[in-house]
């Protein structure tokens, strides 16, 4: 069974972990960030939509106000109801394809609820109001499962290029050390030097475990020739 390790905080690693067994893979979960609520207040003044770009936004936002929520993927959206969102339109890629999505739709302005370290997004047209609403704080050093995963070699998922440069200045030998990256962005980030580096066909948690798989079929096939 092919091991998988597992960075991202939880509880999306705990997602990720279970849709990795239900594709035949085994994931170990270590996560590089640990993830706390941080204090807001709505601004002052009305919105025409509400904008969520991950999840952890949605679970420390809520309740969340009564506006239009743009998402950006499928669990995100799912973390919006949760939080007491109806009307969720979730967006085909990213943050900024998720407040194209509501600038097409008419909202002139628009309240974003985002993590402390975040992509800062324009549209033009559309005022943006930010309030950060939750923070990942690092972990000192890489988990012992995190070692021990990399040591048998494990494929890495990156999720976010903030994990990708936390792991680049973690590990001391890059050069035996595969990684499968969720964006061109994550991948970029994670610099140059590692013995694979691939990026997911789109920015989402399912896309990446596709190419997990891939990249680890590909894996048992080559050592299948050299054991033959």
């Amino acid at each position: 069974m092919t091991r998988l390790l597992i960075l991202r905080p939880e509880p999306g690693a705990s997602e990720t972990a279970e849709r990795a067994v239900s594709m035949g893979m085994e994931p170990i979960v270590a996560p590089l960030f640990q993830v706390r609520p941080v204090a807001w207040a709505l601004p002052e003044g009305s919105f025409d939509a509400l904008l969520l770009t991950s999840a952890n936004a949605a679970r420390h936002g809520g309740p969340l106000p009564n506006l239009p929520t743009y998402t950006v993927g499928d669990a995100t959206a799912a973390a919006a109801r949760e939080a007491g969102a109806v009307k969720v339109v979730t967006g085909p890629s990213d943050g900024l394809a998720a407040l194209a999505l509501a600038a097409g739709d008419g909202c002139d302005r628009v309240l974003h609820l985002c993590g402390r370290d975040h992509v800062a997004l324009h549209w033009p047209g559309v005022h943006l109001e930010r309030r950060i609403v939750y923070a990942a704080e690092t972990v000192p050093g890489l988990p012992a499962e995190a070692e021990c995963a990399i040591a048998g070699g494990a494929l890495i998922l990156l999720h976010s290029p903030r994990a990708a440069r936390r792991l680049a200045g973690l590990v001391s030998d890059k050069t035996p050390i595969r990684i499968a990256a969720i964006s061109r962005a994550t991948a970029d980030a994670a610099g140059g030097g590692w013995a694979g580096l691939s990026v997911a066909a789109a920015p989402r948690d399912e896309a990446l475990l596709e190419l997990a798989a891939q990249l680890c079929k590909a894996g048992s096939s080559q050592m299948t020739g050299r054991d033959r």
